[in-house]
């Protein structure tokens, strides 16, 4: 299993947005990336959830945390905006950006798959990721060592029957980074992956396999090495690579 042990405070420098904060992966990134000393903003869908994140953080990191609600399902082409133009006024460079907000959508054949459910799915899963990461871009350009890193899974690799929209989408993930990968490689100092992070114990997985053992899945936090290494100075030659959680090996990168 990967490990990682960085020094406290690495990451006092970076400003780090994440998304799905509320819950889950994303959750569990915020804590961990907080404890490390970075600056977050957290969005996610329900305010209750994220103003206790924020409580939480708040204790030993006063300064060091926004929250901003936003329901990407109904999210509007403002709102995206205004998300960045708020960075923008606030900080002076963002430099990382961990996109882990999602929904399964339905479990079922495409014959039968419901088309209000396909649309909202592939609008939270992938179109809220372009818009995000399109208005985000510029603020990122100004960090000296930037990441976007995008949450992808096996289904979203390799097709598979009933999975539907979500596995249509996380092929849509795929596709989106390694283009923005190419795009950016000689033009920034921004890199960009995707994260297949395996079976997590979270609510996502628990209505995909309702008839599973929660405890026989690891919690979201047997991730956290990875995600801290993905943001670290260390990571800087990972750019435009399919990473899996399971067999995540830093010499596979390093020797190329």
């Amino acid at each position: 299993m990967f490990s990682f042990n960085p020094p406290k405070g690495f990451l006092s420098d970076k400003t780090i947005l994440i998304t799905g904060a509320s819950d889950g992966i994303g959750k569990c990134c915020a804590l961990h990336f907080a404890n490390h000393g970075a600056n977050l903003i957290l969005l996610g869908r329900s305010t209750e959830k994220l103003e206790k994140i924020y409580d939480s953080i708040h204790l030993f990191n006063p300064d060091g945390i926004a929250i901003h609600p936003l329901d990407f399902a109904a999210a509007s082409l403002s709102d995206y905006k205004q998300v960045a133009q708020s960075i923008e006024e606030k900080y002076d460079k963002l430099d990382g950006l961990i996109h882990s907000a999602g929904m399964l959508g339905a479990r079922c054949p495409i014959e039968h798959y419901p088309v209000e459910t396909w649309e909202q799915t592939l609008r939270v899963n992938t179109s809220a990721i372009f818009l995000l990461t399109k208005f985000l871009l510029p603020s990122m350009r100004r960090s000296d060592d930037a990441r976007i890193l995008l949450t992808s899974s096996s289904v979203g690799r390799d097709g598979r029957a009933n999975w539907g929209a979500y596995a249509v989408s996380k092929f849509a993930v795929e596709g989106l980074m390694q283009i923005l990968a190419k795009e950016l490689e000689k033009t920034s100092n921004i890199k960009v992956n995707t994260l297949n992070p395996g079976g997590i114990r979270t609510n996502m997985r628990k209505a995909a396999y309702p008839a599973e053992n929660p405890k026989s899945v690891p919690s979201p936090e047997i991730l956290m090495p990875l995600y801290l290494y993905l943001f670290s100075k260390y990571s800087k030659g990972i750019h435009g690579e399919s990473l899996n959680f399971k067999d995540f090996n830093p010499l596979t990168y390093t020797m190329k």
